[in-house]
């Protein structure tokens, strides 16, 4: 089974780069623009070429990018800036060299503010979108131990979750009702979502250690992919690796490596993405 529409649009609104690029490229396809961003110093960096100057007037295609990316509204990003140009062949250093030389190599460029949903609405649908299950996954689970790893993720999410939720009602009971509330309860599930590192934590249940096997194996398997669906298969493995580098936590001494991998991952789920859409 491969990623469905509902598990890309799911994957966007938990801020996903490469799924934003999918659900835009899907938008402008009509229109001959194609997309690729990265994350940089907190803002998205959205580049958006066509064939021609005429195929990216400034404001239609900033209001449209607008209204996808608000529709969708991902999470940690708030702030975009569209760079605009003439379609070029398959960079993955665009971003280095619009920064050297952005007079010549932009048409224009338009930095946007997203709006934000409210909170309650976002958890609400959240909540109610289908998650769907990666075989790739499964496939690393099965040769890994049976240990824990499956109570340890569900452990996780579910106690963000919960404590996400509990301090929503807490808010609302004191906003709407003048109560001010001790969350109590919010204590255990914080640390069940944010368990102290362990010193010495097995390898089955290090996040740096499986993204690098991910990643690996994509490489091995990006240089005999035919298809439309292997490649969108290799864009999930590369998605799953860049959030496996995202959880290494910075007192960690490979957090500066992890860091430049979760850009480098999620580049080359662009890239998978962009072959996927050559079938």
């Amino acid at each position: 089974m491969h990623p469905t529409i509902d598990d890309i649009d799911f994957q966007a609104r938990q801020g996903s780069v490469a799924a934003i690029i999918q659900i835009l490229n899907e938008h402008f396809a009509e229109e001959g623009i194609r997309t690729r961003a990265i994350q940089d110093s907190g803002i998205l960096q959205l580049l958006v070429e066509a064939p021609s100057a005429d195929a990216l007037p400034r404001e239609a295609v900033v209001d449209q990018v607008r209204h996808v990316l608000e529709t969708i509204s991902p999470r940690g990003i708030s702030r975009v800036n569209i760079n605009s140009r003439i379609v070029q062949e398959q960079q993955l250093l665009w971003l280095d060299e619009i920064k050297r030389d952005p007079e010549n190599s932009l048409l224009w460029s338009e930095p946007i503010v997203l709006k934000r949903p409210n909170p309650a609405a976002r958890l609400w649908r959240d909540l109610r979108a289908p998650r769907q299950r990666n075989p790739f996954l499964d496939d690393v689970y099965k040769k890994k131990p049976t240990s824990s790893r499956s109570a340890f993720w569900r452990g996780i999410i579910g106690g963000a979750s919960l404590a996400l939720l509990l301090l929503l009602v807490g808010w609302a009971t004191k906003d709407w009702l003048g109560v001010d509330l001790r969350l109590n309860a919010q204590d255990d599930s914080s640390s069940a979502a944010d368990p102290a590192p362990a010193p010495a934590a097995p390898v089955g249940q290090d996040p740096f250690v499986l993204a690098v096997r991910i990643a690996q194996q994509s490489v091995e398997d990006g240089k005999s992919a035919t298809t439309a669906a292997e490649w969108l298969d290799l864009a999930v493995r590369w998605q799953r690796a860049a959030d496996l580098m995202g959880e290494v936590p910075p007192e960690d001494e490979r957090y500066a490596i992890a860091q430049d991998r979760v850009q480098t991952y999620s580049a080359n789920k662009a890239m998978a993405l962009m072959e996927a859409e050559k079938f």
